[in-house]
């Protein structure tokens, strides 16, 4: 695997809700971001995953560039775009590289590296993210290559082992979180704000949780009603929603929203109108959606996708065995990789090097027959043919080989002088072999 991969990010493990919201990117501006991240940075190429619980920087960068070794100068950009000290960032931010890096991109895109284990929605994310950065020229051949070995192998894994048995998300986190304080759901309304991905899913399990009433807000009315009509739910604006909480016993949140939607005092003024009586809160979102003031209110509990943890423990437990296996399939299909990456540079260098060697061939033999053209004795010309050609054949070999004899390397000089066809034992003096 090419040294030149590298992800640098921030996850639900390295980081709070507090840290990971405010380093996400908002969908319309991930496009400039990878513009300016490029400009800025030693990456050639990028990729932004942003998800409610991780913010990743995938880059591609020059062969020879030391920035490989570090990355700073990506989370020195990734600070100051988002206004974050720096100090703070650094501390909760993980980078990886080369192979390590591309198991870690096969292991989030199977869901192995999610808050809960094996949950199906972050493949779909990382394939749009790889669209949008090649939709705007962030991507080229080598990390479009990379993440479609990527997708294979996180593919293989859903395949080969029963982690996508019984899906369970966040969404299923939330619904089971409900259903535990409130035992009967017969009785009950949810509101749920937003209608992507994450809150039809939602919707889903709490249809089939035997829920009693739900109500879809939306910033847009017909993508709410196109939601709310394959459930039998009714649709509002993400502007009617202070007029419907106080009959919402269940709210869950999960928008794209930059700025909390609920706040204190619209919160605390349903609890009024509902004479009190509890309502759970669970706020999906990051950025969250729901001011963490809220939590302070009587009668309210709220949680955040890191409330979540305890309810996903089991399912983790469950699931160690597969991951076990997918571990194993992930490390095997990332040494294949490996293999055929480096099996296609050699086979580069070795076009290359034929190319070459052709090329000083034509042009010797070009030159020799002008002379001959002109005169010149035979003899003569295909000695110095001779002679030039394999000069020529051997100065860069030669050249690598005193090189490589100076710094000391006597392991690599026995190696070249195999590849050169050269016994070892004469490559054993080291540097006075080549003089």
């Amino acid at each position: 695997m090419p040294s030149n991969l590298i992800v640098i990010g921030v996850n639900h493990d390295s980081a709070p809700v507090a840290v990971r919201e405010r380093v996400a990117f908002a969908p319309e501006s991930v496009p400039e971001a990878i513009s300016a991240l490029i400009g800025t940075t030693h990456l050639n190429e990028a990729i932004i995953l942003s998800t409610c619980n991780r913010t990743e920087i995938y880059g591609w960068v020059g062969d020879d560039d030391p920035a490989i070794q570090g990355g700073d100068d990506v989370i020195e950009w990734l600070a100051r775009y988002h206004n974050v000290a720096l100090d703070d960032l650094a501390t909760c931010t993980y980078r990886n590289y080369g192979a390590t890096a591309l198991t870690h991109l096969v292991r989030v895109a199977a869901g192995l590296n999610s808050m809960v284990l094996g949950e199906p929605q972050i493949f779909g994310q990382i394939k749009s993210a790889l669209a949008v950065s090649q939709e705007c020229g962030g991507t080229g051949d080598f990390l479009s290559r990379l993440f479609q070995e990527a997708f294979r192998l996180a593919k293989r894994v859903r395949t080969d082992t029963a982690i996508g048995e019984n899906p369970v998300s966040v969404a299923y986190a939330a619904v089971d979180l409900a259903g535990r304080i409130f035992s009967d759901m017969s009785n009950r309304t949810a509101l749920l704000l937003g209608a992507g991905e994450t809150i039809e899913l939602v919707a889903r399990h709490l249809n089939e949780a035997g829920l009693g009433k739900l109500i879809v807000a939306n910033r847009t009315l017909k993508r709410a009603e196109s939601l709310a009509d394959q459930f039998g739910a009714e649709a509002i604006l993400l502007a009617d929603v202070t007029e419907r909480l106080p009959s919402a016993d269940i709210v869950i949140s999960s928008t794209a929203s930059q700025l909390p939607i609920l706040g204190k005092g619209a919160v605390e003024e349903a609890i009024k109108k509902r004479r009190y009586r509890p309502v759970l809160l669970i706020d999906l979102a990051v950025p969250r959606d729901i001011e963490p003031q809220v939590a302070a209110l009587s009668d309210v509990y709220l949680y955040t996708v890191d409330d979540l943890r305890g309810v996903v423990e089991e399912n983790v437990r469950l699931r160690s065995h597969e991951a076990n296996k997918a571990d194993k399939i992930i490390d095997e299909g990332v040494i294949e990789v490996e293999a055929t990456w480096l099996q296609r540079a050699s086979s580069d260098v070795v076009r290359n090097y034929r190319e070459s060697a052709m090329a000083i061939q034509q042009a010797e033999l070009e030159r020799a027959i002008k002379a001959l053209e002109g005169g010149k004795d035979p003899q003569d010309v295909v000695t110095r043919l001779s002679r030039d050609l394999t000069n020529k054949l051997i100065h860069a070999p030669t050249a690598g080989l005193k090189q490589i004899a100076k710094e000391g390397d006597r392991v690599n000089v026995t190696r070249a002088a195999e590849l050169l066809g050269v016994t070892p034992s004469s490559a054993s003096d080291g540097p006075s072999t080549l003089q």
